[in-house]
């Protein structure tokens, strides 16, 4: 959106205060996300009745889940986009510009169907270390539980030519990371006609990736357990360009929350993934996600899901209690969980997952490790992903050199500081 924007002669401000138009792109995932998007659209309306802003936009998941109904719970927002409109940004932004200018709600009747490639390339909002590299739109799993599907649509994978040009494009204007992100990359190209009778899939866009000249590396986010292949973890072993880090979202281990989850096809994988994935990937770092209070979970269901999280001894974990989304098979399913109940679980398996943590962290005092500076005075490993691991605070003299964004340093760790680091860099 902020590519079409400047591409019709808009300017982006640095912040909302100096804005007069205030884009807020939304997430509804889940009810923490959605109470964030209605505070953060109340908190844009109220820069519209006491500051230069003219006009507020939403658009992204929230405007797209619920439509028309915004329009009388939100009476300063000026227009609503759905998801496959954000390529019309522009048109309304300028149309909201006019004196006189109405209401614009612009959400395509159905699931969204459009597959965007970004008309600026090399725009982005990390920084100039890293950025993302969306490789498919919308979701082919059905977890029971899960709204995306309903709110993105189908799987829907872009170009390998266009994925190779904004690669090009990011890595030219310095970027050292390339996170190859989608709902589930493993499947990439599932959807595409074959070419020359052979259907493209991840580890072909991996290796196109990996034969582009210059100074980076590449992460993948988040792949489906089985759906991770062979080939995939020989690449990830091989590849001098790739990091060793999978982001492997198990969400439970017992089979009959997994068949409830609509996961049953995964059982196997799910409760295979740690030790398969470090066999055939040595000094790999390994994420997950847990889910807790499911429908029908019991106690004993719990303590055996903490039992396999002790066992696989994941190097980053986050935890979610079950939030009962409309649509959703999993919100009409007996046995409900109370909120209480999955609330607490979920805090105890942070509690094992942070005694993990500690214990891995500190065997890491001393190492001396490759990081990737992302801001002045921080940096990350390897094994920290944006946005969901810690980082590493680097420790240098006030007068000394500072290593700039971008430089890979190599840093000597000295102390942990919650799920951060603190690391003096070395020659």
């Amino acid at each position: 959106m902020a590519g079409h924007l400047r591409k019709s002669g808009f300017a982006l401000a640095p912040h909302p205060d100096d804005a007069d138009i205030i884009l807020v792109n939304t997430c509804a995932f889940i009810e923490s996300a959605r109470e964030e998007a209605v505070a953060e659209i109340l908190r844009a309306c109220s820069l519209k009745e006491s500051g230069r802003c003219k006009a507020v936009i939403v658009s992204g998941c929230f405007a797209q889940r619920y439509g028309d109904a915004l329009k009388g719970q939100f009476p300063g927002v000026d227009a609503f986009l759905g998801i496959d409109a954000i390529d019309r940004i522009a048109d309304v932004a300028r149309s909201l510009q006019s004196a006189g200018a109405r209401r614009v709600v612009r959400i395509p009747r159905g699931s969204p169907r459009k597959v965007f490639s970004p008309p600026e390339p090399a725009l982005r909002f990390t920084g100039g270390a890293f950025a993302y590299l969306k490789i498919a739109e919308g979701c082919v799993h059905r977890c029971s539980y899960c709204a995306i599907p309903a709110i993105r649509g189908a799987f829907r994978s872009r170009r390998m030519a266009d994925l190779l040009d904004e690669a090009r494009a990011l890595v030219d204007t310095g970027v050292r990371e390339l996170n190859v992100i989608a709902q589930d990359p493993m499947l990439y190209g599932v959807d595409l006609d074959p070419v020359r009778g052979r259907r493209c899939g991840i580890v072909d866009l991996l290796g196109a990736l990996d034969a582009l000249e210059g100074d980076f590396r590449i992460r993948v986010l988040y792949s489906y357990p089985s759906e991770i292949t062979d080939a995939f973890l020989e690449w990830m072993r091989t590849s001098p360009r790739a990091i060793r880090y999978v982001d492997v979202p198990i969400q439970h281990t017992v089979p009959s929350i997994l068949k409830a989850m609509a996961r049953g096809g995964a059982v196997a994988a799910t409760l295979a993934a740690a030790d398969r994935i470090r066999a055939a990937v040595p000094g790999v770092t390994l994420r997950t996600t847990v889910m807790t209070g499911f429908p029908g979970e019991t106690e004993g269901d719990f303590k055996r899901l903490l039992a396999d999280i002790r066992r696989m001894r994941f190097d980053h974990l986050g935890a979610f209690a079950f939030s009962p989304e409309e649509g959703t098979v999993a919100a009409e399913l007996d046995r409900q969980v109370p909120r209480g109940t999955a609330e607490r679980r979920r805090q105890e398996v942070m509690r094992v997952q942070r005694s993990i943590w500690r214990s891995r962290a500190k065997a890491m005092v001393g190492e001396v490790l490759p990081a990737l500076v992302v801001a002045p005075g921080v940096a990350r490993l390897e094994s920290q992903a944006p946005d969901v691991d810690g980082v590493t605070l680097l420790v240098t003299q006030a007068d000394g050199p500072q290593p700039a964004v971008g430089e890979t340093v190599k840093v000597r760790i000295e102390a942990v500081k919650g799920y951060d680091f603190e690391g003096r860099p070395v020659k």
